[in-house]
């Protein structure tokens, strides 16, 4: 019995000791090098995944230690506001923030201001107007035009109908910058199809089981729909899943979605979605990294680095 309680001590031990190292490894095995935090969403979407990917290589070949965190689920706002006090207390040099809510991290950022924590704003815009009116700032924006990506989702989706049918939306999180921004993009590109009706625009807060969810509903609701647009690739997936699963063709309804997640993409190779909005979160994460250690280093920057998109179809895959 005391043998296996020893054995199971030792065990403990050395886990511990293979651990520790990893929880502040970029700072104990590279002292004096300037610390940047990457804060996203969340680490369960592939969009933020590739950009963790661009700002690691980025950090790799400027020599500078790379935090990367996030909370558990995109809408937990008040997680990612803790995770961003947390890293001001610990006082690393700069912050790359992509904002779960555009109001809501506003008051963050005015606290890294004081403690002189830069922040660069990525891929979801920080709400301007109530950033000024707290005296707060950021270095830049560093991301795509969402609403351009939803007006060219919207024209395709038109041309796909021949200018005549019934479309529905996926939205991201109510209130959500780059939520609203495609959605208004969407429908402005659409408006060219007069006789293009939407008939419901329902959230499914970014996530591929509620995308599923809430499109099955809508199958039944609207059985004559013809096509839906997605706010992002997870909801557009989950679509694809409902179509399938109601018995239709994938040709019998246009699914377009937005991100160009590799999932997304093969699912258009293999037909069963018919167009995404390619942005490029590895360029972003790239270029957080890259314009942080500029601004670290007294560099005058941009306020606004626009990252460019495209629409990916199966012709042009």
């Amino acid at each position: 019995m005391k043998q296996s309680i020893f054995i199971r001590f030792t065990i403990f031990i050395l886990l511990m000791a293979l651990t520790l190292p990893l929880w502040g490894c970029y700072k104990e095995e590279f002292p004096g090098r300037p610390t940047v935090a990457l804060v996203v969403k969340t680490l369960n979407n592939p969009f933020f995944n590739d950009m963790q990917a661009g700002a690691e290589q980025m950090a790799r070949e400027l020599e500078i230690n790379l935090i990367v965190q996030a909370a558990e689920r995109e809408v937990d706002v008040e997680q990612q506001v803790q995770i961003v006090e947390n890293l001001i207390q610990r006082r690393v040099d700069a912050i790359l923030l992509t904002p779960s809510g555009s109001r809501e991290v506003v008051p963050v950022i005015s606290r890294a201001n004081r403690a002189g924590i830069p922040i660069l704003n990525l891929d979801t815009r920080v709400d301007m107007d109530l950033l000024n009116r707290d005296n707060a700032e950021i270095a830049t924006f560093i991301g795509s035009d969402n609403y351009e990506g939803g007006y060219i989702a919207g024209r395709f989706v038109g041309q796909a109908l021949n200018g005549q049918g019934k479309v529905a939306i996926l939205e991201g999180i109510p209130g959500h910058e780059t939520a609203d921004s495609r959605q208004r993009g969407f429908l402005a590109g659409l408006s060219e199809y007069p006789d293009v009706q939407v008939v419901t625009s329902q959230t499914a807060n970014w996530e591929r089981n509620l995308g599923y969810n809430v499109f099955e509903n809508i199958l039944q609701s609207f059985s004559d729909v013809n096509a839906v647009f997605a706010a992002n690739d997870l909801m557009a997936l989950g679509a694809v899943e409902a179509i399938s699963s109601s018995g239709r063709l994938p040709d019998d309804v246009i699914v377009v979605g937005f991100d160009a997640h590799s999932e997304a993409v093969d699912a258009i190779r293999r037909g069963i979605m018919h167009a995404t909005v390619a942005q490029n979160p590895f360029e972003i994460g790239r270029a957080g990294v890259e314009y942080a250690y500029r601004v670290l280093n007294g560099e005058e920057i941009p306020d606004d680095i626009t990252i460019e998109i495209q629409l990916i179809t199966r012709d042009n895959l």
